[in-house]
């Protein structure tokens, strides 16, 4: 059986005027990031890499040696490739700019390098999540401004999950394909195409530690849940929660799912717990390609116009008719 590469994919895609050449390249560079990520997360104590670095990122939180080296290895692997106007980190505050002795494209890149960092000492799956957005023309020097785009307007978006074996998912727009590190070749490998959500589910995830912060129509939902087959649904659920948004989308998006991050009194001030630009719009654009459906509760999630870089927003994401009961939960009275 003919084993198609990332590259072989790419080109195909691009053969087929669904992605630049620019773009293609782009995306490679992220995939070979992704390879030196995955490296360093599977050494773990063998490469003295576990731990805290003894620094705090722009959200405030203590972060771990593995954040600061996922972020340098993004940065520095996609500085000079020509394809980028700029990018930008969950980790770093100010929008990061191309040197001026490298030559400049037309897009624009954000990622969180390391989902689910809380994990890493305890050997449980964590990934990294990107998107690419257009530089606006006309704009000049990229500044945050350029990036405040709503998430319909991500020409790709997709995560990697550092995992028994290492995955890349990816989407163009034009379905959810998925991609296993053969570590002895050192190239990814199409093993999973056109991915996509069952419609309805019987697991869902929440952190559940939560409950007493949580508003009416999220809580009504999972009590619901809960109550299994003597309850209004008339059938068992079962929960699931990893702490690594990574490792629950994906699970979401191999056998169906619901992942919930909603708006509760903990973090009503910030807005929301997930980053819109690092983490809900990527893995929207990739739930909804794949069949599913991404929500704060309130309003689609691709819909959102962001205001700054670090926006935070509740996520309701997943199987189509889960969401859309969260949902209609929320406009009752």
């Amino acid at each position: 059986m003919r084993r198609v590469t990332l590259t072989q994919f790419l080109i195909e895609q691009q053969r087929a005027g669904r992605i630049s050449a620019d773009l293609r390249l782009l995306i490679e560079v992220v995939a070979r990031a992704v390879k030196a990520i995955s490296v360093n997360v599977s050494k773990g104590a063998l490469a003295g890499v576990l731990g805290e670095a003894g620094t705090d990122n722009v959200q405030g939180e203590a972060q771990k040696k593995l954040d600061v080296i996922a972020n340098e290895i993004l940065l520095q692997a996609n500085e000079w490739g020509g394809h980028l106007a700029a990018m930008a980190s969950e980790e770093v505050e100010e929008v990061h700019h191309i040197p001026f002795d490298y030559p400049k494209g037309g897009y624009l890149l954000l990622f969180d390098p390391l989902d689910g960092s809380s994990n890493i000492d305890v050997n449980i799956s964590v990934g990294t999540i990107f998107s690419v957005l257009r530089n606006p023309p006309g704009s000049g020097e990229p500044s945050e401004q350029s990036f405040l785009q709503p998430g319909h307007q991500q020409v790709a978006a997709g995560y990697a999950l550092y995992g028994p074996s290492t995955q890349f998912i990816l989407t163009v727009g034009k379905g959810v394909h998925g991609f296993t590190l053969d570590r002895e070749m050192g190239s990814f490998v199409y093993t999973h195409p056109y991915m996509s959500i069952p419609a309805d589910t019987s697991e869902y995830a929440i952190n559940a530690s939560n409950i007493r912060h949580w508003e009416a129509p999220v809580r009504r939902y999972v009590e619901e849940l809960q109550q299994g087959k003597e309850g209004p649904r008339e059938r068992d659920f079962n929960m699931r929660w990893v702490a690594s948004m990574v490792a629950d989308v994906h699970r979401i998006l191999t056998r169906g799912g619901v992942f919930m991050y909603p708006l509760d009194e903990k973090c009503r001030k910030q807005g929301g717990k997930l980053r819109l630009m690092y983490e809900a719009n990527p893995m929207a654009m990739i739930v909804e390609q794949a069949g599913g459906a991404a929500s704060t509760g309130r309003e689609r999630i691709l819909d959102l116009q962001p205001h700054k870089l670090h926006q935070r927003v509740p996520v309701v994401l997943g199987s189509l008719n889960e969401v859309e009961r969260v949902v209609a939960y929320h406009r009752e009275p």
